[in-house]
């Protein structure tokens, strides 16, 4: 059984390129420097570049200069990290649907600070969860949890097409925002408690994080003629500023 988004009938009025320079990036990174490691060497890159919260919040107790900066730095150097190609090809999936709205939504600069931002609170919903965790935590969906967040609270009316295949049953149907999102959102708690209990795994607590972050940063990035709780972009012209050609 198989249930995958692809496309929302919500076209954007601008090229989203900050959106394309990050999913570029996570690729770039997985490709040209995580690819060619063998087994040994990526367990030295993810103890390098992965978020851990234990050495995080240890730079607090023996700050210096070099240790502050690094630890911070694996914070954005994690959210361009992944696990394997299914884990960074999720992602990207996900970001490529949901992330050219929002930074139409909230400018090309704003955005790209909103999506730090939401990596970042995710990060440290992670972290503050299980504090003293010497594993590394690395991938995008943290931040790509906030682009969800933000675009649930505009666009919860925008259609989503589902590919759907089960058993025998291949097809596509078109479902709204709300429903598709509010299931992901709704697994994510369901998921959370049994995440609790194992060190490794997915790393939930920093999905709902990067949720909750989206949810409140949203409002204070958004353009201000953009209204919340909108459908698709393709139903809220009128007449009246349509252009035909």
């Amino acid at each position: 059984m198989l249930f995958l988004p692809y496309k929302d009938d919500n076209p954007t009025r601008s090229f989203p390129i900050i959106n394309c320079l990050i999913i570029g990036l996570n690729f770039w990174v997985f490709f040209a420097w995580q690819m060619p490691l063998d087994s040994k060497q990526q367990i030295t890159y993810f103890s390098n570049f992965g978020f851990i919260p234990a050495t995080f919040f240890g730079q607090f107790f023996y700050p210096t200069v070099e240790g502050i900066f690094w630890e911070w730095y694996s914070v954005l150097s994690s959210m361009f990290s992944h696990g394997g190609i299914a884990h960074l090809l999720g992602n990207m999936l996900f970001l490529y649907l949901y992330g050219d709205n929002l930074e139409d939504a909230m400018g090309k600069f704003r955005y790209l600070i909103f999506y730090i931002g939401c990596g970042l609170l995710a990060a440290l919903a992670q972290a503050f969860l299980n504090p003293a965790s010497q594993i590394p935590m690395v991938g995008a969906s943290g931040a790509i949890s906030g682009v969800i967040g933000g675009y649930l609270l505009l666009y919860p009316k925008a259609n989503i097409r589902i590919f759907y295949w089960v058993v025998i049953f291949i097809g596509t149907v078109m479902v709204p925002a709300y429903l598709v999102l509010g299931l992901w959102l709704a697994e994510q708690v369901l998921l959370f408690p049994d995440s609790m209990k194992n060190a490794g795994g997915v790393a939930i607590a920093a999905h709902l994080g990067g949720f909750a972050g989206g949810f409140i940063l949203t409002p204070l990035f958004k353009k201000k003629g953009i209204r919340f709780f909108q459908g698709g972009r393709s139903r809220a012209f009128s007449r009246k500023n349509l252009r035909i050609r």
